[in-house]
């Protein structure tokens, strides 16, 4: 369940900042349209992101720090699920931006509640990690020493 788990994650970290980082204006639009962050910051926050998300995926797909990544995905995604949130209880009509897109839609045209329930399902992902970092098919257990921990 772990691999998959950790595979699964990765895919949506590389997806996810692949389409952030091929249109970063875009991207830029998308971090603005959340309305929390003073103007200096808005810039730097949607270059970076797409950079995060493609080093959380890369270290996920090869099993390199999978506790440590884990942990990192988690804070991400409860301040992904976070920024959702505040913009469903502040009225805004926006897309969410996860995976490209973002900004100011029609008013209906949101889907908070959809959006907010994928992240919680990548936050479990996220925390199944956290919890159980061993994994097949991972530099982890090349590095470490054998533990009596099992294998997911």
């Amino acid at each position: 369940m772990g691999t998959l788990f950790r595979l699964g994650l990765a895919g949506v970290w590389l997806v996810s900042g692949w389409l952030k980082v091929s249109d970063p204006n875009q991207t830029f639009i998308a971090v603005q349209a959340y309305d929390v962050l003073p103007g200096g910051l808005v810039s730097v926050v949607a270059a970076a992101m797409p950079f995060l998300e493609l080093a959380l995926g890369v270290l996920l797909l090869v099993g390199l720090g999978t506790r440590l990544t884990g942990v990192l995905s988690v804070l991400v995604l409860l301040a992904f699920i976070a920024a959702v949130a505040q913009s469903w209880a502040r009225g805004l009509s926006i897309d969410c931006g996860c995976f490209g897109g973002g900004g100011a839609v029609a008013e209906g045209d949101t889907r908070y509640p959809e959006e907010i329930a994928r992240d919680i399902g990548f936050l479990v992902m996220a925390v199944w990690l956290v919890v159980r970092p061993r994994t097949r098919l991972a530099l982890d257990g090349r590095f470490a020493r054998p533990a009596a921990e099992p294998v997911d």
